[in-house]
């Protein structure tokens, strides 16, 4: 026997063999369709009996192997059916010695035979028969599991009939030798009657009876009855023992074992679920016992069986069972029947078939180290030269019964053997599609898995080396089978899971021979289905770059949305009347730490950084690189990249534009690299860090952007409040100089700008700015709204500077000790002193960090203009955008008031501001006030001038209602109306300077300069007293008057106090000014009095008048000055001095009319 069966189990031993084979010409789909329903009745139950027969169908089997029916009669051919198309009578004969012809093929061995006819009707196809079955066609053949059954029943009867007649004991009779094929040369010419010795008869005669004994026991087996076959196995090994027949000895032992098996393991050993059923719930064991009254009875108790076989408490059975080997025993006996068949040359089939049966005992008793031992043996049975068919099938079958182990990886071994033998150069055509298929079937033995995810769970499992090989091996056999896709997709396999193994030089390999396969075909992110259906997951390339962190980048701040503050507040939800929810925040917590808390817009470009590096070590072309999203339509625009050898950590921004609003979530990325297209999910990254993937794109906004008539500044403004300033632009101004600022704005995007408002911030809080430093008119530049995409408008700002214009030098020579003049000298015109700066007065090299004030000191003034503006459909949604300038003007010093003080003039309602003025520009300057000349200054200069103002009446400010609530002390309250006064006096002196040179002009204000007694000087007393000669003023020029003639004199008094002053007493006292230092008090001569020279004022009420009269009389011609003095008393004691500051009469007396 040359040809072994590796589906050989313990249980064929009971099973008749039956060939099922075509006869002339069928088609292999309609012998295979009737094929299918004779294999289903592979056992029935005899009738009468409650033995079961079991059959094993073949549809191949060669002649050679049934020559050793005698030795194991389950080999032994005893059953054909033949299969034949016969559509005509004429047809019939030789179709039918067809058939006998094919049973003369088994003819020796065979118990009976069918044939089923398929097409013929007719005469012929109506003739009973009992060996031929007729049917109209395929279809039509309802009755053919019937007729396999009348045919297995036939059987049964020539077997028993067999069974009986061996097992009769004839004791008178001469028992045959049975032999197996290559023994049979050893008997010939053998005469065992008369030549041999008593001895060797009697040696002969047990060889005899020891073989039929065995055969005997076949017998039984295959007729259901276990316990008789038991019975004649032991016999069988005591005969064959005593006379040292191994081969067959062995044969019995197996046997034995056989019988063991099927005795513990009712549901079989081949692995095949459903293949043993036993009828009417009685199990095979339990037929024997009605068979022969002195036969052993061994009942096996159903309760002691379970759904894995026998139970494991089997001590009692075993017990009851004495023939029955122990499930231990059974494998004791394989061994010992393997090493006697190993000595025999001719008998290596025998051998190999009994360890594939052991092995399969052993897997189901679990124990896989007893079943390699068994598996190793059969390895190195030497067979005859055998066909690379026969190898691939012995392989095959090695990998399987390693499988059924547990022994993967040794399974997963000869499976590829298997698969490289069927490529075998001895080959004429080789089978790379088998190699290819047997190579996919090793992957799990080498813990490989052709699906990418599972690399990402972790450590990497198996053998790397030899995982890359089998994956070469793919790789080449996908390529000799003409499939291309298949080849690229176990390349780009290979280069993402074993990239941190393969060398520098196997990555070069592998990178050019994947570029050679996807120029002819580019890997894809398409499943690939194999004919047999397996499908193959794409591969993405997350390792072509590496990826290390995922950042989703705001929009610049130019460009932000921001949300319109409601009344509710910007972060307040009004879908909820509740502040806060514990469930809502649990259930959406996980989309928190997902999202993110700034907004994309729609039709905006919006940008993701990626952080990655090249492993590989040569330059990384990836080319088309865009991102993965989900949630709102969006445009992706790739980019290319190329990235240095085993480079660091690699920022790379991919960008894109949202077609519409909604939620988008960022999934992932896209690339082309090596020519294999790769979508790269975030969520397939190992090891990859992202602040979040999911952002609201928010409806479109308009884009403004701004140009100005200044140049850049190259400062850079950075707002305390986080403020991201866009332009930066900067200014040269003297103090007090103004200049305006045109703002050039444009509609750079898709939407019209239909809102804008305009905001200012000032950054600088050290210096001390009078004004407004920035102002505007928004109406002009909103009367050009809305603005539609590419349009321009203007928008006008005013900047003007104003700062301390105060010096603490001292450049000209006091008035007085105080710095204030009180002297009474009536002054016509203003006073006017020119004085060279004192030379120690300023140092040559002032230090950079001079004090406030310093003429060298150039100061420094920064802002922040705010553009909010909005429209289109994100203005419907609430939504707007801010953009910043940022101005920083330089300002440098213009003239500096060093000494301010107060002269009295003509008048008691004016006086006169005297100020020192310094140039500190290095050009002339002028200075001019409304009410004076300009006043001429070089560089570095300083002069003094006088101006002459009316006094103020502060007191007659209107207060606010909330003024007193919105400062905190009165400190503050009494320096904002200081600042108040300052800001009225400097608006009344109109104060200028220019620079005739670079005719550039500007404000000089002395806010800041009054202190409190300069403010006093400037402002109009609480009791205003105005004196009136004949009804006329008398203040500043003097009241004529005829000699002899009285006048009328009226002293009025104005309360604006918020007090009730008075009554008052005024004497009237006239003298003379001779210019020269003396007054002449001594007139009683020249001027009278009509009535007395006291007047007396009643009691003036506030905001009222209060006057007296009274009439004077001048006797001669000249000047005369009338001093009016308050009689000192309780009331006016009480008020200030200053409260009583009446004017100097002047009266000149002139001559009479004649």
């Amino acid at each position: 026997m040359s040809v072994p069966d590796y589906m050989q189990c313990a249980e064929d031993h009971q099973t008749l063999l039956v060939v099922v084979q075509p006869v002339g010409i069928v088609s292999e789909e309609n012998f295979f369709r009737i094929y299918k329903r004779i294999c289903s009745v592979s056992q029935i139950s005899v009738r009468d009996s409650q033995r079961v027969l079991y059959i094993r169908y073949r549809h191949h089997y060669p002649p050679e192997n049934n020559e050793w029916g005698d030795f194991q009669t389950h080999r032994k051919v005893v059953g054909l059916v033949t299969i034949t198309d016969c559509f005509s009578a004429k047809d019939w004969p030789q179709t039918f010695e067809k058939f006998h012809m094919q049973k003369e093929i088994y003819g020796a061995t065979l118990y009976d035979s069918r044939l089923f006819v398929f097409g013929l009707q007719g005469e012929v196809a109506e003739q009973p028969r009992t060996d031929v079955a007729f049917y109209p066609s395929y279809e039509d053949c309802q009755t053919v599991e019937r007729r396999v059954e009348d045919f297995i029943e036939s059987l049964f009867i020539v077997l028993e009939s067999k069974r009986l007649d061996r097992a009769t004991d004839k004791s008178g009779d001469k028992v045959p030798l049975l032999c197996v094929p290559f023994e049979k040369k050893d008997f010939v010419g053998l005469d065992t009657d008369s030549s041999m010795l008593l001895g060797l008869k009697r040696h002969y005669k047990k060889r005899c009876q020891g073989r039929m004994r065995k055969h005997v026991g076949d017998l039984c087996l295959q007729a259901g009855m276990l316990q008789d076959s038991l019975v004649h196995y032991h016999l069988s090994v005591e005969l064959l023992r005593s006379v040292n027949d191994f081969l067959w000895l062995g044969a019995a032992l197996e046997g034995l074992c056989s019988a063991s098996v099927i005795y513990h393991y009712p549901g079989g050993t081949s692995g095949k679920s459903g293949s043993r059923r036993f009828q009417g719930g009685s199990l095979p064991a339990e037929a024997a016992n009605r068979h022969r009254p002195g036969a052993q009875e061994v009942l096996i108790d159903p309760g002691a069986l379970t759904t894995n076989g026998i139970n494991a408490d089997t001590s009692t059975e075993i017990g009851r069972a004495k023939n029955c080997l122990s499930p231990e025993d059974i494998i004791d006996k394989y061994k010992e029947a393997i090493s006697y068949y190993s000595k025999y040359k001719n008998a290596g089939v025998i051998e190999l078939e009994a360890c594939v049966k052991a092995v399969r005992v052993l897997a189901i008793q679990k124990r896989s180290m007893d079943a390699s031992e068994f598996l190793q043996n059969a390895v190195y049975i030497n067979l005859r030269q055998l066909s690379e068919e026969e190898k691939i099938q012995r392989y095959s079958i090695l990998s399987e019964l390693y499988e059924l182990i547990g022994f993967r990886r040794k399974s997963a071994f000869f499976k590829r053997v298997a698969a490289m033998q069927c490529v075998a150069p001895s080959i004429a055509e080789p089978g790379w599609r088998a190699c290819y298929k047997l190579l996919l079937e090793t992957l799990p033995g080498y813990s490989l898995s052709l699906d990418p995810k599972d690399f990402n769970k972790g450590m990497h499992r198996g053998w790397a080396a030899v995982q890359m090989r089998l994956l070469h091996e793919l790789v080449y056999a996908s390529r000799r089978m003409g499939n291309p896709a298949l080849s690229v997709r176990h390349l780009s396999f290979l280069l993402q899971t074993m990239l941190d193994f393969l060398s520098d030089q196997e990555k070069k390999d592998v990178t050019q021979s994947l570029e050679s396969s996807t120029s002819k075909c580019p890997g894809t992110m398409e499943l690939i289905t194999l004919p047999d259906g397996l499908t193959l997951p794409p591969v993405p390339l997350t390792k072509l770059p590496i990826v290390r962190r995922v950042k989703l980048l705001n929009l610049p701040a130019s460009l932000r949305p921001q949300k319109m503050k409601s009344l509710l507040g910007q972060n307040v939800s009004t879908k909820s009347p509740f502040i806060y929810s514990p469930i809502i925040a649990h259930s959406r917590g996980e989309e928190r730490s997902k999202k993110i808390d700034f907004q994309w817009v729609q039709g905006d470009v919006c940008e993701v950084q990626l952080m990655v590096y090249n492993p590989m070590p040569f330059e990384l072309r990836v080319e088309n690189m865009g991102l993965l999203t989900s949630g709102v339509e969006f445009e992706s625009l790739p980019a290319a990249l190329s990235l240095p050898a085993e480079s660091g950590l690699y920022p790379v921004t991919l960008v894109g534009v949202p077609q519409t609003t909604g939620t988008i979530t960022v999934n992932g990325y896209h690339t082309t690299v090596f020519g294999v297209f790769s979508d790269c999910l975030l969520d397939s990254l190992p090891g990859i860090k992202t602040s979040g993937s999911t952002v609201e794109v928010v409806p479109a906004l308009p884009r403004l952007q701004i140009s100005t008539s200044l140049p850049r500044s190259a400062h850079s403004l950075q707002p305390s409040s986080g403020d991201e300033v866009s332009t930066h632009v900067s200014v040269q101004l003297y103090n007090g100089e103004a200049q305006q600022l045109v703002i050039t704005l444009e509609n750079i995007g898709l939407e019209p700008l239909e809102k804008l408002e305009v905001t200012s911030k000032i950054l600088t809080t050290k210096e001390k700015l009078y004004g407004d430093f920035l102002s505007w008119k928004l109406e002009e530049t909103l009367a050009q709204f809305p603005l539609q995409p590419g349009k321009v408008a203007t928008f006008t700002v005013d900047i003007k500077v104003k700062l301390d214009f105060s010096c603490q030098e001292n450049l000209l020579q006091d008035l007085s000790d105080d710095g204030i003049s009180v002297s009474g000298f009536p002054l016509c015109s203003p006073f006017r002193q020119v004085v060279r700066p004192r030379v120690e007065s300023k140092p040559a090299n002032p230090p950079e960090g001079s004090k406030p004030g310093d003429p060298s000191h150039v100061k420094a003034l920064e802002a922040v203009l705010h553009f909010k503006y909005s429209g289109g459909p994100g203005h419907a949604a609430g939504y707007h955008r801010s953009l910043s300038l940022g101005l920083r003007a330089e300002v440098e010093p213009s003239v500096f008031f060093t000494r301010v003080s107060t002269l009295p003039a003509t008048s008691s309602r004016q006086c006169h501001l005297l100020l020192d003025v310094f140039n500190s520009t290095e050009r002339e300057l002028t200075v001019s006030a409304r009410s004076s000349e300009e006043l001429t200054l070089h560089a570095g200069e300083c002069q003094r001038m006088a101006i002459q103002v009316d006094k103020f009446n502060f007191e007659s400010f209107p207060e606010s209602p909330g003024e007193k609530a919105q400062f905190a002390n009165s400190k503050q309250l009494e320096e904002e109306r200081q600042e108040a006064r300052g800001l009225e006096i400097n608006s009344k002196l109109g104060i200028r300077w220019r620079i005739p040179s670079l005719k550039r002009t500007g404000e000089a204000s002395v806010e800041g300069l009054l202190n409190q007694l300069v403010l006093e000087h400037l402002q109009l007393a609480p009791l205003q007293w105005d004196v009136l000669v004949d009804g006329q003023p008398c203040d500043c020029e003097a009241a004529a008057c005829r000699v002899g003639d009285p006048i009328r004199l009226e002293v009025r008094l104005t309360n604006r106090s918020p007090r009730s002053v008075g009554p008052f007493a005024l004497t009237v006292v006239p003298y003379q000014d001779h210019q020269n230092g003396v007054h002449n008090y001594d007139l009683r001569s020249a001027v009278s009095f009509v009535g007395s020279s006291t007047f007396y004022l009643d009691a003036a009420q506030p905001s009222s008048q209060s006057a007296c009269l009274g009439a004077l009389l001048f006797l001669y011609t000249g000047d005369f000055f009338l001093h009016i003095r308050f009689h000192e008393d309780s009331t006016s004691k009480e008020l200030p001095p200053s409260w009583f500051c009446l004017p100097s009469v002047h009266v000149r007396a002139l001559e009479g009319r004649a």
